[in-house]
């Protein structure tokens, strides 16, 4: 359970002080931009190759960010025709530390007992022209991304260890950064505090993104449209969970598979409904409002 001070979620850039440079690292060509289209300040990485230039977080290798927050969210856009790779350094309850990586230089997912390796495919703002399935450089119109990564369900599905915190992360080239979090809440992005309070109201549970965190939508534009999001594990049993990729196409709302912790009871919690399933959910919660409605069963 996390500490209040985690609670409802944390802002890991904000919290840390990362343009401060005390508390955090970095090596190599590591600038803070502004970026108009995002309305704020973004962290660009790059470098000859991933590994030459990096940010990260804490300091020392030896520290610990100590974050207990169950999704690790990463707002991220790789920088184009390049590739990547991001460490994740996560403690277990037994207090092993195993380091997560992702890259779409990975070819292939690689495991061992402290090391999990998984390839990236990076998708396309024209998804016609990307090429599914398949790792590489990114594309040119690669987007801005919200990964949401669900750690202890990491863990339990690919070494069968608990989780405990995450230890530390580095951000290597060649990406740009807007922000990371940690929550145990699962937020929907593109949905308005608004939509969230109707989604409430018909029994369908919609966390919006918090405001510091979400990407700007122009009046008239649809979230989905312009950024991609990203869960993993994904949503479905019929998706691989040795590869982070967009799911394509959607996974059906409600159909994933829950991971059993030893106990048997589910590790995962329900999981948000599809957007069309919650616009119908409250569609139907207005119009039979306030008079009371029989159960079909």
């Amino acid at each position: 359970v996390p500490a209040a001070w985690q609670r409802p979620y944390l802002n890991i850039f904000k919290h840390f002080r990362v343009e401060e440079w005390k508390r955090s690292a970095k090596e190599g060509d590591v600038a803070a931009l502004t970026d108009t289209r995002l309305k704020g300040t973004v962290y660009r990485i790059r470098g000859s190759n991933p590994a030459s230039s990096y940010l990260q977080l804490p300091r020392a290798g030896t520290q610990s960010l100590g974050l207990t927050g169950r999704y690790l969210y990463l707002l991220f856009r790789p920088l184009p025709r390049k590739h990547f790779l991001v460490h994740l350094d996560v403690t277990t309850e037994d207090n092993q530390v195993v380091r997560i990586s992702f890259s779409n230089l990975f070819k292939e997912f690689k495991s061992t007992a402290t090391w999990l390796q998984f390839p990236f495919i990076c998708g396309a703002a024209n998804e016609g022209t990307a090429r599914r399935g398949a790792t590489g450089a990114a594309p040119a119109d690669v987007r801005w991304t919200c990964l949401v990564l669900d750690l202890p369900s990491i863990l339990v599905l690919h070494l069968s260890r608990r989780y405990s915190h995450l230890r530390g992360v580095k951000l290597c080239s060649n990406l740009l950064v807007k922000n990371l979090c940690t929550s145990d809440l699962l937020f929907e992005p593109g949905v308005t505090f608004s939509e969230a309070r109707l989604g409430e109201l018909s029994g369908c549970g919609v966390s919006p993104m918090p405001r510091e965190l979400a990407f700007p939508v122009p009046k008239g534009e649809k979230w989905h449209d312009l950024y991609d999001y990203i869960r993993f594990p994904p949503e479905g049993s019929k998706l691989p969970h040795d590869c982070i990729q967009k799911s394509l196409p959607s996974p059906v709302a409600g159909g994933s598979a829950q991971v059993l912790e030893e106990t048997g009871r589910p590790l995962t919690q329900p999981v948000t409904l599809s957007r069309a399933v919650c616009d119908r959910l409250s569609l139907v919660h207005h119009k039979t409002s306030p008079k009371a409605v029989s159960a079909p069963w």
